[in-house]
């Protein structure tokens, strides 16, 4: 009786996948690193980079969300809300968090809708006199166009270095 049933499953999984058809097959990755040396203590860098996001980070779907933010903690949303009813999108998620030190999330971030995931590792590293190094790595995989890598690179040197910086020095 059991080996009847093993050649029935058998049978079934090979015409099922005789019936499959495979329209494109590859794979694309891609990593990068983005350091940045901000005057202020891991405890400021981490306030700032968690919570309300709004005054520092400027790229959005809405144009003008409700509510931007980072909830630090597993599971916690990385949200931004269009308006007061609720409607949003949900960039990523809280897969760790250390206060202060290391906030990994991962989610699609600007290729929502896509078949594209990104995980992103922040550590918050304290250095002398009093300053935090912000390092941000980047792993991202799924279907992906070539150009995406140099992009993001970019985005996150924006968001870190024109925007968080001068956001928690003061300067913005």
């Amino acid at each position: 009786m059991k080996r009847c049933s093993i050649v029935i499953l058998l049978a079934v999984v090979w015409v099922s996948l005789m019936r499959a058809e495979v329209t494109e097959k590859s794979q694309y990755s891609f990593s990068l690193t983005q350091t940045v040396s901000i005057d202020a203590s891991p405890d400021e860098v981490w306030a700032a980079f968690t919570g309300d996001i709004s005054g520092w980070w400027d790229h959005s779907f809405s144009g003008k969300p409700a509510k931007f933010f980072i909830e630090a903690t597993p599971g916690g949303g990385f949200i931004e809300l269009f308006d007061e009813a609720g409607n949003g999108v949900k960039h990523g998620t809280v897969i760790f968090a250390q206060r202060p030190s290391k906030l990994n999330f991962e989610g699609p971030l600007p290729f929502n809708g896509m078949a594209v995931n990104m995980v992103h590792q922040v550590t918050f590293t304290p250095r002398e006199p009093g300053g935090t190094d912000v390092k941000i790595v980047v792993n991202a995989f799924g279907k992906i166009d070539p150009i995406w890598a140099e992009a993001v690179d970019g985005v996150w040197e924006h968001f870190l270095v024109e925007r968080l910086k001068p956001f928690v020095e003061g300067e913005i």
